[in-house]
């Protein structure tokens, strides 16, 4: 891959960790203001998703030696620490009562890490089927809705539901993402269909799709018979594909001072989540009421992801972040 096709990925890398982070920001404030909730579920619908995608692209070389070993030891083990870490950082600042480790209930954004282990592993019979797996995928995402059991233990819902966006991910084709770039037209096209998306969100796509995103759920839950849930999944699937590709079609693809960042979206993936649920403590974060204080909202998580992902924060986390085992490097 060139250098400008390396930084294009790692620029929708760096944009989608920034939606994450601000979007976890806006958590406990999306439902004050009509404008904030539209715009956490448009984050919403898409940010996870085209992360999704874009890691079953680069997950194309499974039949190389150590793959599983490797997946297993870099997915496993950071969630383990991570969780114990989290339990007791819950337990500090006074989120639960007592002191309790519970490794079958992933903590908040942990849920990514079993998942991006299970979808690694499901590539490998997955991609004898080719393009048919594709709508394979999908019926098993479908399907996950009817179990009332599937929730976030273990993250088996989600692993079902967004099999799908790393399964499309990995069949694309470098040429097929640079299609997006070099059609203007589809540049154009995109801004409208991002727009468009978001003005649904806020004036015609029900409440609960905000839920409906989060794919953790089954039909029952929302009260819909298995038909009607589908249905409604099918639409979901439908609208987050549209939106990621329109945003994909955004993305520059020169290198920036942020591009750099784009390679390091795990440790901010797993260490902003701290900071969030720190400041959600303070009574200052319930007085953020207008548009400016959204703005200074959205710097602040743009001024995280750079603390996260520098030089110093990687070093000190390293050993807890990116677990490497001799003779398992790729």
């Amino acid at each position: 891959m060139t250098k400008i096709r390396d930084s294009y990925f790692d620029n929708a890398k760096f944009f989608l960790i920034l939606l994450v982070v601000f979007g976890h920001s806006l958590t406990n404030l999306k439902s004050d203001i009509p404008e904030i909730y539209s715009l956490y579920t448009f984050i919403f619908i898409f940010h996870m998703p085209a992360f999704i995608l874009i890691s079953g692209f680069f997950s194309k070389h499974f039949n190389k030696q150590g793959y599983v070993k490797n997946s297993i030891i870099k997915t496993v083990t950071p969630y383990l620490i991570f969780q114990i870490i989290y339990s007791y950082f819950y337990y500090v600042t006074g989120y639960t009562k007592s002191f309790k480790i519970d490794l079958v209930s992933p903590h908040w954004t942990l849920w990514f890490l079993i998942s991006m282990l299970c979808w690694k592993l499901m590539i490998i019979p997955f991609s004898k089927l080719g393009k048919i797996g594709f709508p394979v995928a999908i019926m098993m995402g479908i399907g996950a809705g009817f179990i009332d059991s599937f929730g976030t233990d273990y993250s088996a819902s989600r692993t079902l539901a967004f099999f799908p966006f790393f399964y499309l991910g990995y069949l694309m084709k470098k040429e097929q993402f640079s299609n997006l770039l070099t059609r203007k037209i589809m540049r154009i096209t995109s801004l409208f269909i991002l727009i468009a998306v978001y003005l649904a969100c806020h004036f015609v796509f029900p409440k609960d799709l905000q839920n409906w995103v989060l794919h953790d759920s089954s039909y029952q839950a929302f009260g819909l018979s298995n038909v009607e849930g589908s249905l409604t999944r099918l639409a979901v699937y439908t609208v987050s594909f549209i939106t990621i590709f329109a945003f994909m079609a955004l993305i520059p693809k020169k290198k920036f001072s942020f591009t750099a960042l784009g390679k390091n979206t795990l440790y901010i993936y797993l260490l902003h989540g701290f900071f969030i649920k720190t400041m959600v403590l303070f009574p200052i974060y319930d007085s953020i009421q207008n548009v400016y204080q959204y703005a200074f909202l959205f710097a602040a998580s743009l001024a995280l992801c750079y603390l996260l992902a520098s030089r110093p924060v990687r070093l000190c986390t390293k050993p807890i972040v990116e677990i490497k085992m001799p003779h398992l490097q790729q």
